[in-house]
């Protein structure tokens, strides 16, 4: 697995998983449950993960679909 996105934001980490799973290229949250270590308030990035051999797939459904993903 490798790292496709680091983001704070819900809404970006959902609008990302379903561009990608619109493609049919799997990928996987991780860092979702740190929610109960911060109390909620959302400091803690969750990072969206996929399969090495779909990375550049996915860089490219991500970026041309105008989500940074700070690589």
């Amino acid at each position: 697995m490798k790292e496709l996105l680091r983001t704070t934001d819900p809404t970006i980490m959902a609008f990302a998983s379903a561009l990608l799973a619109g493609e049919d290229i799997e990928c996987f949250q991780i860092d979702v449950n740190m929610s109960v270590l911060e109390g909620g308030i959302g400091v803690f990035p969750r990072r969206l993960m996929v399969r090495e051999e779909e990375y550049e797939a996915a860089l490219t459904v991500i970026t041309d679909n105008g989500i940074d993903t700070g690589q």
